[in-house]
């Protein structure tokens, strides 16, 4: 049996679908559970639980005769930790953890807080797989409004490259482990897109798909902080992803790797197929 994590957000959700299309029982695990009910993709073998991160014991009810855990989560550290003890206490064989860059010392709150849950997950002596994704290409759908409203959109990453990665392939990748984990014990796998891409480039992409020209109008990392904020973004959310904008403009994001393909046996996706599959929300 395996149990999905975060099974309404992005990578969770693809998991959940791939593998009711495997007819592979598994158990999709959410807060609430009407937003996983409702579709009509899922097999019978799909079972969906409720569960919370913050509240333990609905956590060991769910893993309870669960094998393996796709572990997708927001990355607060104690709610994944959470998690990582309550499968150690219900016998769980292996866990496929959804991560990205992550070291203890990084300006980056969010990464901090991977190297934290890392951390964790490697002392308890539970096999585990680590998917280490780059920047997902699904992110730029925040940029929707201000492109519909702007015709361009405003960050603050200059002309740093990213090995941007569908979400989706990410989820494919968990998926393959988690049905036969035992040769990925102990692994770590980086997972890019097929392109190392600018958002010089998703400007000119985006200008082609829609017809007419997206400006890309760079800022700096603290002028960008600022505009998020202006937009509702909590403080500390938006602090992160600016230090993480100004890390990727200095070329921390310009990594490629070809894993996805060689896990999958399927080329990931990229910028111009996920634009034009997207169109209609920056139209």
């Amino acid at each position: 049996m395996i149990l999905v994590t975060g099974a309404t957000g992005t990578v969770g959700s693809e998991a959940v679908r791939l593998l009711s299309a495997r007819h592979q029982p598994a158990r999709a695990l959410g807060r609430d559970p009407s937003r996983v009910a409702h579709r009509a993709d899922l097999a019978d073998e799909i079972e969906i639980v409720t569960g919370d991160f913050d509240h333990p014991g609905t956590l060991d009810a769910a893993l309870a005769g669960v094998d393996t855990v796709i572990l997708v989560s927001p990355a607060v550290p104690a709610q994944e930790i959470a998690v990582i003890d309550s499968a150690v206490r219900n016998g769980v064989t292996h866990v496929v953890k959804i991560t990205s860059k992550a070291s203890a010392d990084s300006p980056v709150d969010r990464r901090r807080g991977q190297a934290r849950i890392e951390a964790h997950l490697a002392a308890t002596g539970l096999p585990h797989t680590l998917l280490r994704s780059n920047a997902y290409l699904q992110n730029l759908l925040a940029l929707a409004p201000a492109v519909r409203q702007t015709r361009g959109f405003t960050m603050s990453a200059g002309d740093g490259q990213v090995g941007m990665i569908d979400a989706r392939d990410v989820a494919a990748v968990a998926t393959r482990i988690a049905v036969a984990p035992a040769a990925h014990a102990g692994r770590t796998y980086r997972l890019t897109g097929p392109d190392l891409i600018t958002y010089a480039d998703v400007a000119k992409e985006l200008s082609a798909t829609l017809g007419h020209d997206v400006e890309y109008r760079r800022i700096s990392p603290d002028e960008h902080r600022a505009v998020m904020i202006g937009a509702g973004v909590p403080e500390p959310v938006a602090t992160s992803n600016a230090q993480a904008f100004g890390l990727i403009a200095e070329g921390d994001a310009a990594w490629l790797t070809g894993e996805v393909a060689t896990l999958t046996g399927t080329a990931p996706r990229g910028l111009h197929s996920f634009l034009a599959e997207h169109a209609a929300a920056f139209a």
